[in-house]
């Protein structure tokens, strides 16, 4: 059967409609998006290594903060796991491809666009032509509106394309797994990671409207004299923030519910044992994504709320922590007196199950409305979101990585540069995020370069931290650039027995997979 020339060189990947290198995108591009977020850390823990006023002006510095929360949650975070779900979910449900390829294609030619405005701003700042986004990533109104400098409106461009590049890859996932899977994969049979996908695909389509309509308020109460969000013309500061976080409370759990699909991907390969309590981690899964539309205003107890209303959101912040609970336990009973061996993939897996419990934990004080009047706004919450965002989702994609790479690219990694990468990334992230805690609790505030003397030892450690968790992660740039080069072949399993279908193909994955479908026991 004849075949039309594939074109070649960079128009080649510009037109692609292959799952595989759409995902090989994604995750490259993450990569890149997660070092320039990484860049802006830098600056950040480099101005408050020491107390006084370093290196950069307080204004770049709010942009610092601003534009590394958005372009390490929009930007590095949500990328990675799309590409994850683009390799893996056709070749977890035994399908040839994702459902809409074409969709695909443009799902990802939109965020290159998207950041490509977004960093243009902040280049801008850099040559000194005007400020980038320095209201914080939750980008609250006023700070945003009356006050937000004139590169607010390429942010909000930026941040409608990505919507736009989000809702349609969720489509595209819903659509896939709903209608592409083999014969004899009932919905009970397919892999956690694609369960969780598709509940995460849900969540997007539910809550990135509203992402949507917060900015285009925003916009119209920047140029076009409404006054959504302005008290002086009968709007509402507050409503900004119910609107936002009504978005932004889903929006962590897209975040990190992929994270708990890969480390119950991951945990049964290396304990040798089946996942204990499959269909109550599906509930779970499924109830968290429910409890997390109403649990919004617990990022809000000291704007002056009802009591009643305080207290709605602090019970069902604390129950949504019980099916969270359910699959830490699943985890660790899946380990209990399992046949344990700790490969690189498990290792980041080890250490997400406690590092992301400790997240968790800290989010249950958080929660707890009378003491959150002294949380809040403090680096106790900086501490508390990053542990489940870099010990949580950012290592599950690290585990995610070093557990496909060799199905990816056909060649083992260099195992003792990986092992490399962990230590040096789980000694350096602990420095760099615990102390948060301490300064936290004694009420230094977030998004400041400035800070009172009693906070200078513990900050410099801090930054410490900082600095060697961000050059930890050139190791992994040569783990990945020699996996990709070469290195001992892999076989199709690669581990030991691993679940799936996608170690039912050869190493590397060929670009075209299960054409003709596998029958699923």
């Amino acid at each position: 059967m004849a075949h039309h020339a594939n074109p070649t060189g960079f128009k080649r990947w510009l037109l692609t409609t292959n799952h595989k290198e759409i995902g090989s995108m994604y995750l490259l591009f993450s990569l890149a998006m997660f070092f320039v977020g990484g860049f802006m850390a830098m600056v950040i823990r480099a101005e408050l290594m020491y107390p006084g006023l370093q290196l950069v002006q307080p204004d770049f510095f709010n942009q610092m903060t601003t534009t590394h929360g958005l372009i390490m949650v929009f930007g590095a975070v949500m990328p990675s796991f799309v590409g994850l779900a683009n390799w893996m979910i056709p070749l977890m449900i035994g399908a040839p491809d994702m459902a809409l390829p074409r969709l695909n294609n443009w799902s990802f030619w939109l965020l290159p666009v998207a950041f490509g405005i977004l960093i243009f701003a902040i280049i801008k700042s850099f040559l000194g032509l005007g400020a980038a986004p320095n209201f914080g990533w939750t980008f609250y109104a006023p700070l945003s509106t009356s006050y937000g400098p004139p590169s607010t409106d390429f942010f909000i461009l930026s941040v409608h394309i990505m919507g736009i590049s989000s809702i349609m890859g969720a489509v595209n996932v819903i659509v896939t797994i709903i209608n592409m899977r083999a014969p004899g994969m009932t919905m009970m049979k397919m892999p956690l990671f694609v369960w969780t996908w598709l509940i995460t695909a849900f969540l997007l389509i539910a809550v990135i409207p509203v992402l949507a309509g917060a900015v285009t308020m925003m916009l119209f109460d920047r140029h076009f004299g409404t006054s959504f969000f302005d008290a002086a013309g009968g709007g509402d500061p507050v409503m900004f923030q119910h609107i936002f976080w009504f978005f932004g409370h889903p929006e962590v759990y897209i975040m990190i519910l992929p994270a708990f699909g890969i480390i119950s991907t991951i945990i049964p390969t290396f304990a040798r044992k089946p996942l204990f309590g499959y269909a109550s981690m599906v509930y779970a899964t499924a109830s968290i994504a429910f409890l997390s539309f109403i649990v919004w205003a617990h990022h809000m107890f000291t704007v002056g709320l009802p009591l009643q209303g305080n207290l709605f959101f602090m019970y069902m912040t604390m129950l949504i922590s019980v099916p969270t609970g359910v699959k830490v336990f699943n985890w660790i009973a899946t380990m209990w007196r399992g046949a344990m061996t700790f490969e690189v993939p498990m290792l980041f897996s080890i250490a997400f199950v406690v590092l992301f419990t400790i997240g968790g934990l800290s989010g249950l004080m958080l929660a707890i409305t009378p003491a959150d009047q002294q949380y809040h706004d403090t680096y106790f919450v900086v501490a508390h979101f990053h542990y489940v965002l870099v010990t949580g989702a950012i290592f599950s994609v690290y585990a995610a990585a070093y557990y496909w790479l060799p199905k990816w690219t056909g060649n083992m990694f260099h195992t003792g540069l990986a092992k490399f990468h962990f230590w040096a990334s789980l000694i350096s992230v602990n420095v760099l995020f615990f102390p948060m805690h301490f300064v936290g609790l004694g009420s230094m505030p977030r998004r400041i370069p400035d800070y009172p003397l009693q906070f200078a030892d513990m900050n410099f450690w801090i930054s410490i931290g900082g600095f060697a968790f961000g050059l930890s992660q050139i190791i992994f740039l040569v783990v990945l650039y020699k996996c990709v080069k070469g290195g001992e072949k892999a076989t199709s399993e690669v581990w030991e027995n691993p679940e799936g279908l996608e170690w039912t193909i050869p190493s590397p994955a060929p670009l075209h997979t299960f054409e003709v479908p596998p029958t699923v026991k």
